[in-house]
């Protein structure tokens, strides 16, 4: 086990880090995974409590990068605590990523009209960002001007290694998908000087952001990395379980689909693309079957129709069928662009009872395992700028749709 790695060890958790950190960059392997598990620990540690982290915050004030920005994304690390409270004292508009982007890409911290010191200082930290914020969604238009992010390790070239897990890399090739962000987009890293050590330009993808300013307690590094910093989201590198545990990616995906980019999955299996076509020709089949009904006004948001495929007739008095409810739907969708987005996202209902005048559809699907996976693919959608509200039916909400259905 690397020195410094010791169980039961005390002391300055940066001196801690510091020779495993080395140990393990230099000699990153599979067969080291045992001490780096116990490594993962004491950095998550470190990065939450680093001595001298509030000078290093304080000197990005000195950075023209940073005079300059209006709109800034902070990650949420403890360590970064004093970026967001310069950031929120210069009056700039301040960006916090969502917690593993479960429920959006960025929160906008707001602080209450006239509010003192302390109020900002609580806005800026975890608990501030809680209370104090609002969620920005793919519609919201953000431009960032300068992106600042936590590391555990970092070179003088601007070489980044995080935490393992993807997400400053992830958010970033999501900015790039938005449009928040250019390739001149300044990157500022805080960390400790013991973070700053040599790493293998093997260690990194072509998916790993790269950073332009390294801020430590006693230095300012500027790295002129000639190193391309990501293109946008990389789908080939994307799996199925990402896209669950991260709603937002739905919508990019969707929306980088209809702009004509390849968006084929890491674990996508090879006949997905005759299943996409079988979905398609099904959707044919479902408007040729309602179409006497549609052309009475499915092209208008306002009307209201249902629309039943093939297995509609085993709906009736079959007991089994569960409904979700989609809200949130704008005034100018149309029901053929819902339908689209439900076959994209693997959710085709046995039947869909459209109600745009009320911005609102019901889906009907065959058990409630089926709905609650259709509500897990659907959740975080954005479509004609409204991210839609999707969930299971209320029970009273299924029974009178089962009875609109019955009646038309």
């Amino acid at each position: 086990m690397p020195r410094g790695l010791q169980r039961g060890e005390g002391g300055d958790p940066a001196l801690l880090l510091c020779a495993p950190l080395k140990h393990c960059v230099r000699l990153w392997s599979p067969r080291y995974r045992r001490d780096m598990e116990l490594w993962h620990c004491v950095q998550r540690k470190t990065m939450n409590d680093l001595r001298g982290s509030h000078q290093a915050c304080c000197s990005i004030k000195e950075l023209d990068v940073f005079n300059r920005a209006s709109e800034i994304k902070v990650d949420p690390d403890k360590p970064l605590e004093g970026v967001r409270l310069a950031a929120l004292q210069a009056r700039k508009t301040l960006l916090v990523p969502t917690p593993r982007l479960r429920s959006g890409l960025f929160n906008k911290i707001v602080p209450p009209p006239g509010a003192t010191k302390e109020t900002l200082r609580i806005c800026a930290t975890s608990q501030g960002i809680k209370e104090y914020s609002v969620p920005v969604g793919l519609d919201g238009k953000a431009r960032v001007d300068l992106v600042v992010v936590g590391s555990v390790a970092v070179s003088e070239k601007g070489w980044r290694i995080g935490k393992g897990e993807g997400y400053a890399d992830m958010e970033y090739a999501m900015m790039v998908s938005m449009g928040a962000v250019t390739e001149d987009t300044p990157v500022i890293t805080i960390v400790h000087d013991c973070q700053v050590v040599d790493i293998a330009e093997e260690l990194l993808g072509d998916h790993d952001l790269t950073i332009d300013y390294i801020l430590t307690p006693t230095r300012t590094i500027k790295t002129n990395c000639k190193r391309p910093k990501p293109h946008g989201i990389l789908w080939h590198k994307v799996s199925y379980e990402m896209l669950g545990k991260i709603p937002i990616l739905k919508s990019l995906r969707y929306k980088e689909k209809q702009a004509g980019k390849d968006v084929t999955l890491q674990d996508e299996q090879p006949d997905l693309a005759n299943a996409s076509k079988s979905a398609a020709l099904n959707g044919k089949a479902m408007d040729g079957n309602t179409r006497p009904q549609a052309s009475m006004g499915s092209a208008q948001a306002g009307q209201q129709y249902v629309e039943s495929d093939s297995l509609s007739p085993r709906l009736e008095g079959s007991g089994t069928v569960t409904t979700v409810y989609v809200g949130n739907i704008p005034p100018n969708l149309r029901v053929s662009e819902l339908k689209c987005a439900l076959r994209e996202f693997r959710a085709a209902p046995l039947r869909v009872s459209w109600q745009g005048a009320q911005h609102r559809a019901f889906l009907d699907y065959k058990d409630k395992a089926t709905a609650e996976s259709a509500v897990s693919s659907l959740k975080g959608l954005s479509l004609g700028g409204n991210t839609l509200r999707v969930e299971l039916a209320k029970n009273q909400r299924n029974k009178g749709q089962v009875e609109i259905n019955s009646q038309t």
